[in-house]
């Protein structure tokens, strides 16, 4: 699907061929959950894995946002993200993998961190999520696509310091269950964030969760 940006700077180009599917960039990443600031800190030089066997939320919005930050040596960067936002969200089975590379005597260092099996979910409020990469399967009740960023009133608003365009390219969904999902993502947010079964490893070399 393809259409024109209005109002929207050069860089928001990446956002006119979101279609549903890519919508559903709704998985989290649990050991950056900072309380509903999005992207208004900045972000570290790695990015993180996600995977997650389902994700059903309510009052979802996406928006497209720039995350500034910096690479491992400690330069300054900047990552074009598609911010996907939910007012509520219960995941299940989720799996998120950071690794860090060149760690003295040791080489690659991976952190896995798991929580929401057994039957009891992942519970978050105000969830925000900066993506860079996602593939799910996606079913949305009542969404529309195209509105202005800022009109996108189903979902929690464009959060408070992100880099959005209010008036770029966005779309709303009343609901959204989100299935095998496998994403990379440079940050998350959460008002709250109940993690049940919480697991975290260590180990060395590169274990991903895909």
């Amino acid at each position: 699907m393809e259409s024109q940006v209005r109002g929207g700077t050069r860089w928001k180009r990446f956002a006119v061929v979101m279609v549903p599917s890519v919508a559903a960039t709704a998985c989290i990443g649990i050991a950056l959950a900072q309380g509903a600031l999005a992207a208004s800190f900045s972000v570290s030089g790695q990015s993180f894995k996600v995977t997650a066997d389902q994700l059903v939320g309510t009052g979802f919005s996406q928006y497209g946002a720039i995350d500034q930050g910096y690479t491992l040596k400690g330069d300054k960067t900047a990552h074009p993200v598609a911010v996907s936002a939910f007012k509520t969200a219960k995941i299940t089975n989720m799996c998120q993998s950071v690794v860090t590379p060149d760690v003295p005597f040791l080489g690659s260092v991976s952190l896995t961190l798991k929580a929401g099996g057994g039957g009891t979910p992942v519970r978050a409020e105000n969830l925000y999520i900066d993506v860079e990469d996602l593939s799910a399967n996606a079913t949305f009740t009542n969404i529309d696509i195209g509105v202005a960023a800022k009109d996108a009133s189903k979902g929690p608003g464009i959060a408070k310091g992100d880099q959005a365009n209010p008036y770029g390219f966005a779309q709303q969904a009343d609901k959204a269950v989100l299935t095998d999902v496998k994403q990379t993502a440079w940050a998350t947010t959460a008002g709250t964030f109940k993690l049940s079964g919480l697991k975290m490893s260590l180990s060395k070399g590169v274990k991903e969760c895909y």
